[in-house]
């Protein structure tokens, strides 16, 4: 029997509770027990006037944004439409279905305004990660890290080739926020100091994103999103965005470690990276701070012609010489200098060299030097702790460490799929920071309420 047809009927009054319309097991109630904002106004109240018109509550535009990270809503003016339909983000925006949501332009004014002046994205990721930090989520004995590319708002077509471009000749009174940006980090590490090497292309409309083809296909214009994670769940505990080079990405890891020892009082005792962060600097800067680098060497000494390689030379360290399988000496200095500046300075690399009429006798001469009249090795400033890492890496913890770093690209692979963090949408570095920080906020978020899910209600009869 067909039923009848459905029509809407008005009513003069109705009797309805977003509480009763949200399931128990929605995504958004699990998130909304670790999202503390009770403080959030007393942190922003000396970026406020205590005059002039009332302003959109800052806790509501937060929990909008995070609404749009979680769910992968990359559009402010698409987020808006969806906070206006859904019953599920209204309630967790404190809605209620006759409140108006702000408009999309109020984002970028906040943002660009107190939200960035006040640093508050960074508060918001470190409160969130304070909250795993409580919930025994993070231990802070083994980290890992390490770097993804996410593709800037830039193109081809709008830039410049390194020949012709020339920072000095930007005027900052007339140029854009990103440019502004840009000229404001020349100096800084993780961007425009962090290598001498120019671009091959510099965009216009974003100049501080890197020209790159790290990707072994088409080359774009990116900014390198940089993860320090806790490995007992995956916690993103640090977050960093720099320019999409090796030596900006190395470097981001001294900063990171730096404030998650200042803010949380977190010290690993050992570190987990790919190949990229295995500079002599780089394992020398760990070892000096006692965290095993769980890293593989980045090493070049290597020979293709078959002869014997710095591996076949032992080090003896007690009389600062290598000895090569013959068992002959090869010594940096061979005579004792009055002046102290001529002789060893421990720094920078070091050349030990054998006798010429020794290598000349040697019966073993075409294995270990055919080509020339000595045998030289070279010895970098940080070589023992290169030498840590290599021992580190004959362990079964190694193994096992090799296996954890695997969690930071899934992580990445999450930001790219399920958030949608593909292409940035926000120009210069502080928009990148601020998308990176939101996104790490939202998976730290969705982290907590996948190991900890809000306990389920039974429905009301």
């Amino acid at each position: 029997m067909m039923g009848p047809r459905q029509e809407a009927q008005p009513a003069l009054f109705y009797e309805f509770s977003l509480e009763d319309h949200v399931p128990q097991n929605h995504l958004l109630r699990s998130i909304d027990r670790f999202v503390d904002l009770s403080g959030i106004r007393t942190y922003l109240a000396d970026f406020y006037s205590h005059t002039g018109r009332p302003s959109v509550d800052p806790e509501l535009l937060i929990r909008m944004l995070l609404v749009g990270y979680c769910f992968g809503i990359r559009s402010e003016r698409r987020l808006c439409e969806e906070v206006h339909l859904n019953l599920a983000y209204r309630w967790f925006c404190r809605l209620d279905l006759s409140d108006r949501v702000p408009d999309h332009s109020t984002f970028s004014k906040s943002r660009h305004g107190r939200f960035r002046d006040s640093e508050l994205l960074r508060h918001l990721f470190e409160t969130t990660v304070a909250r795993c930090i409580e919930e025994g989520l993070v231990s802070g004995q083994r980290m890992a890290i390490d770097a993804s590319l996410i593709e800037a708002d830039a193109n081809k077509q709008n830039s410049t080739p390194k020949e012709e471009w020339d920072p000095a000749q930007v005027d900052p009174d007339d140029a854009p926020r990103a440019v502004r940006e840009y000229l404001a980090t020349l100096d800084e590490a993780a961007f425009g100091a962090a290598s001498e090497v120019q671009p091959k292309f510099t965009s216009h409309s974003d100049p501080a994103s890197q020209w790159t083809a790290a990707r072994k296909g088409p080359a774009f214009f990116s900014y390198s999103d940089n993860y320090l994670i806790d490995t007992d769940h995956g916690v993103i505990v640090d977050v960093e965005a720099t320019r999409s080079n090796r030596q900006a990405e190395v470097g981001s890891t001294k900063t990171m470690l730096g404030r998650v020892k200042a803010r949380f009082d977190l010290h690993p005792e050992r570190l987990i990276a790919d190949a990229a962060y295995g500079t002599a600097p780089m394992l020398g800067w760990l070892v000096d701070r006692k965290i095993a680098p769980h890293i593989p060497v980045l090493d070049k000494s290597g020979r293709s012609d078959g002869t014997w390689t710095r591996a076949d030379f032992e080090w003896d360290a007690a009389n600062d010489q290598y000895l090569c399988p013959e068992g002959h000496e090869l010594k940096q200095f061979r005579r004792n200098y009055s002046d102290p500046n001529r002789g060893p300075t421990g720094k920078g690399t070091a050349r030990y060299r054998a006798l010429k009429e020794v290598c000349q006798a040697c019966p073993s001469k075409a294995k270990c030097c055919p080509n020339a009249d000595a045998r030289k090795i070279t010895r970098e400033e940080h070589e023992d702790a290169r030498q840590v890492a290599r021992d580190i890496a004959k362990t079964e913890q190694y193994v096992i460490s090799m296996k954890l770093r695997k969690k930071v690209e899934m992580l990445f692979a999450h930001l790219k799929r399920i958030l949608g963090l593909n292409r940035l949408r926000l120009r210069g570095p502080c928009g990148a920071n601020d998308e990176f920080l939101l996104a790490a906020t939202a998976q730290n978020l969705r982290k907590m309420a996948k190991l900890l899910p809000a306990p389920q209600q039974p429905r009301k009869a």
